[in-house]
């Protein structure tokens, strides 16, 4: 499945996944966006717009409203990926923080191997 999709993913399992990444400046945030991309690159769902999310951007709401299912990837405990995500309206998704994984804001460079812990704990959370 490519990132330049922007249809809604089939995960084969007949439902419609959204996955939301925080994409802020910190090292964290770039690494919560690189694991949600891979977890869309693998087939778990479609990365969808959180700045369009927040601004209210009506075929973004529509689509976030037709999900079976939604991801929220937070880089740190400020959790602005979840506060936006519940300030569009939204309160039945999945959430989680990189920094909870173990990984800290500052210090958690985009490597391969910090992508993929955030990316495995997606797919437990998704495989569910």
């Amino acid at each position: 499945m490519s990132s330049q999709n922007t249809d809604v993913c089939d995960t084969g399992k007949g439902d419609i996944t959204l996955i939301f990444a925080c994409s802020g400046a910190a090292d964290v945030g770039h690494v919560s966006d690189l694991a949600a991309r891979k977890l869309m690159d693998e087939g778990y769902g479609n990365m969808f717009c959180l700045a369009g999310l927040g601004g209210k951007v009506e075929p973004i709401i529509k689509k976030t409203a037709s999900a079976d299912r939604i991801l929220v990837i937070d880089g740190c405990p400020l959790d602005c990926a979840k506060e936006t995500v519940e300030q569009a309206g939204f309160d039945n998704f999945h959430h989680y923080q990189v920094t909870a994984l173990g990984l800290d804001k500052g210090a958690t460079p985009p490597t391969e191997s910090a992508i993929e812990t955030v990316a495995a704990h997606g797919r437990s959370i998704l495989s569910a």
